[in-house]
């Protein structure tokens, strides 16, 4: 313990705010001190220090959001409002991730300097490196051990100051000091990149705020689940695409470089306003590759033909691979897949309240003029309100979008645009043909992005009209001219293009998702017949079918996929549920526990297997299969439930007791969607956002295009 942390432990006590309970001083947040006491910023070094041999992590960090996390003015601004209005103590659930130092030192009380110890650091490099241990609760749920650069022989860690010279000599201790194997995890930045709304803060119940851990464990990055579409030969974690090892700059010194690489300590993410602010050029640059980097696939898929000609399907698709008519004046539907390809979480994560990712979708003639736009910036800089956008509205107890990220009044979500890691969504573009025209026609879809929305940066800098990048993170473009489109075979040594089956495939996905389930199976009827030993394929058509309650429909197409891949347990995992809804819970039990062989942390085969022991009255085991859940997932809340009954029935009343009380905090409350539904009312322009089956109608036409068309899907070519 660091000499004279007792005494600023009881300095602070005498005339801190425990809001919360004695017991529990960090509240709101979920951080810890290894000491349970109060720690001195004098005890922390400082990033300055550590630069002494790291120059260029310094260099780096310095221009990181990490380094930024407390003095942005787009931070304070909005933590300063939660202050003001309900106290400095509620702050600390901001601030165990902003600012952890200002936290342990009991700084976040009444009666306290406003200046806050390490403002200008934030997360900096004593705070990271000082933790001992994390939880995948999130909300800065970590615990920091002593900050030390140096332990001593028996490996305690040294607290008085420390030499260049001494380190140096003892390279070995220095690393035991500063670096632990949870470093190196997922779990370590679930810490803090994963967060919920907890009682304590807003005076209602507990609420998700955000989920990227979770999103990361769940995708095929983390090779933790079976069930994503899409399959990695090796695992990515956070580090993996934010941490990755780069060579040293020409003249750049670092120690902690390994054979002139360095791992980087920029965190790139998508920040885009931040390095914009402070001036960080290189951040910016670097920042705005990250985002084009494979991040999404985008891909015109597919014309919906309002009148096709005698004999032939509505769906022209796959476009490129399709021949096809059309004719001045004609009302056509665009199909656009966006794929998210390269990301490990949702996008977009995190706060999606004032984020702003969305499509910009034009339809132009031969000369570039555009004809139709879905997606444009209005003058005063707020987005086209009818744009198809990855974002979320939170809603307050009036009814209202919580526009400047007031977090402790939120109730309810009125929908959620965003896209999942390996999944698809599909964007739908009424536009009309203009009457007389000739030539070409062309349409392009661009994913775009910026840090906040134009109403909230305003609101964070005082400013109307505030400037801030938007950057375009990938497109395509389809041309096509009135009349007679013939087939374009690909390539055979075309790059980077998608194979046929794999646009069908991502169609699907997006049709799933959109809850068209007889055109979700035809579209992965298509990829078997292009793709006949894929076994996903038959197992993607089973997804469906279970999700349409078609089990026996289901049974054929996993046998089919475990014919072409025996054992898989993506395709186990689904019988599983196939067989447990016929009554057949041993065979389901059987298949769950050899999923669980290949994928001890997947949380769907737990649950499902926690259940199936329950069904067959088998406590124990269903008890022991939900506390392993709850390892993996702490606010699973079927585990909540389940356990709150199994520990009653297995007289453990007092764990009973807890798991039913968090199991009633956690629920969805049932009047909640009162709120959303009153602001769908209010904004017919973003009601249509929240259906998952919508058409953006750019024809201007008196009557809307029907959703409701049931399609034969049909393929133009390339089979």
């Amino acid at each position: 313990m660091t000499v004279g942390t007792t005494e600023y432990h009881k300095h602070i006590t005498s005339k801190y705010n425990f809001a919360f309970g004695k017991d529990t001083p960090f509240l709101p947040s979920n951080a810890l001190s290894q000491s349970g006491e109060f720690m001195s910023p004098k005890s922390f070094i400082t990033a300055q220090y550590c630069g002494h041999c790291h120059q260029e992590s310094y260099r780096q960090w310095r221009q990181s959001a990490h380094s930024n996390a407390f003095r942005a003015p787009w931070y304070l601004k909005n933590v300063n409002m939660l202050i003001e209005e309900k106290g400095v103590q509620y702050a600390r659930h901001c601030e165990g991730c902003h600012n952890p130092v200002a936290l342990l030192s009991g700084d976040l009380s009444q009666g306290m300097p406003r200046k806050r110890p390490f403002e200008d650091e934030g997360v900096t490099c004593s705070t990271c490196h000082s933790i001992v241990s994390t939880t995948t609760m999130g909300t800065g749920s970590w615990v920091m051990g002593t900050p030390a650069v140096l332990v001593d022989e028996s490996g305690q860690p040294i607290t008085r100051p420390v030499s260049d010279g001494e380190i140096l000599a003892h390279l070995d201790r220095h690393s035991k000091a500063v670096m632990r194997p949870v470093m190196q995890t997922s779990e370590f930045c679930a810490a803090c990149h994963k967060a919920a709304i907890p009682r304590t803060l807003d005076d209602y119940k507990w609420l998700r705020a955000m989920t990227p851990y979770d999103e990361w464990q769940q995708s095929s990055f983390a090779k933790q689940s079976p069930l994503p579409f899409y399959r990695k030969d090796v695992v990515s974690t956070c580090q993996t695409c934010h941490m990755t090892r780069e060579a040293l700059p020409t003249g750049a010194s670092d120690y902690g470089a390994k054979e002139g690489k360095l791992v980087s300590h920029r965190w790139l993410g998508a920040n885009t306003i931040m390095s914009q602010y402070y001036k960080f050029d290189e951040q910016a640059e670097k920042t705005v590759a990250f985002l084009r980097n494979g991040v999404f696939n985008v891909d015109i898929f597919a014309l919906e033909s309002e009148k096709p000609a005698s004999g032939e399907s509505p769906l022209i698709a796959p476009l490129g691979a399709a021949s096809f008519n059309v004719a001045a004046g004609d009302a056509l539907t665009a199909d656009v897949v966006i794929q998210n390809k390269g990301i490990a979480h949702s996008h977009v994560p995190e706060q999606r309240d004032f984020y702003e990712s969305w499509v910009d979708f034009t339809v132009k003639d031969a000369s570039g003029k555009v004809i139709s736009e879905s997606g444009f910036l209005q003058p005063d800089g707020d987005l086209d309100p009818s744009a198809h956008s990855f974002t979320n509205r939170i809603i307050n107890n009036k009814g209202e979008f919580n526009d400047r990220h007031q977090i402790w009044h939120n109730r309810v979500l009125a929908y959620n645009n965003t896209i999942q890691s390996g999944r698809s969504q599909l964007v739908r573009y009424r536009f009309r043909i203009p009457k007389e025209m000739t030539g070409s026609l062309s349409l392009t879809a661009t994913v775009k992005y910026r840090r906040f929305n134009q109403h909230y940066i305003d609101f964070a800098m005082s400013q109307k009209h505030y400037p801030e990048p938007v950057v375009e993170m990938a497109a395509q473009t389809r041309a096509f001219v009135i009349g007679e489109n013939k087939a374009a075979p690909v390539a055979a040594d075309a790059k980077d293009q998608v194979p046929e089956w794999m646009r069908w495939n991502n169609y699907g996905i997006g049709l799933l998702d959109a809850q068209q389930y007889a055109a979700s199976v035809a579209a992965f009827e298509h990829v078997a017949k292009l793709r006949p030993d894929y076994a996903d394929a038959y197992t993607n058509q089973a997804v469906v079918q279970i999700l349409w309650e078609k089990y026996d429909d289901a049974r054929p197409n996993l046998a089919k996929a475990l014919a072409l891949l025996p054992g898989d347990p993506r395709a186990l995992y689904y019988r599983a549920l196939v067989e447990r809804n016929g009554g057949q819970v041993n065979e389901a039990i059987s298949d769950l526990e050899a999923v669980l062989v290949k994928y001890p942390r997947s949380r769907d085969a737990l649950r499902e297997l926690g259940f199936s022991y329950y069904q067959q009255h088998n406590y124990p085991k269903a008890r022991d299969i939900y506390e392993k859940l709850q390892g993996v997932d702490p606010d699973d809340l079927a585990a909540h439930y389940n356990l709150a009954i199994l520990y009653r029935r297995l007289g453990q009343k007092e764990k009973a007791s807890f798991e039913a009380a968090r199991f009633a905090d956690q629920k969805d409350d049932p009047t909640a969607s009162v709120y959303a539904l009153e602001f769908l009312r209010k904004h017919p322009e973003v009601a249509n956002e929240s259906v998952v089956w919508h058409v953006h109608d750019l024809t201007g036409d008196p009557v809307k295009h029907s959703d409701k068309i049931e399609y034969t899907y049909m393929s133009g070519g390339g089979m």
